[in-house]
């Protein structure tokens, strides 16, 4: 009994250890955001049929997505296992331009995709992958 209550206390502290890691945490956004910019390219590439309903909702997923990996680089996080450069730190007014320049394109995605115009989707995708490459060519290292 005490092994198993031991074991359980081990994993408890080992998640909370795995919550506060502002590294691993924003690298599971991004991993989330892959996974959805993966299925959204492949409609707009034309290598899976277009599903309003479902597209819809993947573009709703990725503004929510869009929100969430910037609380997870506070100072500090810039050591370790992590391909951001330090300007994210010593350039946080141009970090912040970017951030709010993908939020702008992908709540358009959204809208757009609700609308269901697929070449719309099409211009509007292609705004939001430029808006990734900004950022990742000024603040993620190769």
């Amino acid at each position: 009994m005490k092994k198993w209550l031991l074991l359980a206390l081990t994993a408890l502290f080992a998640s909370q250890a795995f919550a506060a890691d502002p590294v691993t945490q924003r690298k599971e956004v991004f991993k989330q955001y892959k996974q959805t910019v993966g299925q959204m390219g492949k409609t707009v590439k034309g290598q899976a049929p277009y599903n309003k309903d479902e597209f819809a909702k993947l573009a709703a997923h990725l503004d929510m997505l869009a929100q969430q990996p910037w609380q997870y680089f506070p100072a500090g996080s810039d050591k370790g296992k992590t391909d951001a450069k330090p300007e994210i730190w010593s350039k946080p007014a141009e970090f912040q331009k970017d951030i709010d320049n993908y939020k702008a394109e992908t709540a358009k995605l959204k809208q757009v995709a609700n609308d269901g115009d697929l070449n719309a989707i099409k211009a509007q995708f292609n705004a939001v992958q430029k808006t990734c490459k900004a950022c990742h060519d000024s603040f993620r290292q190769d």
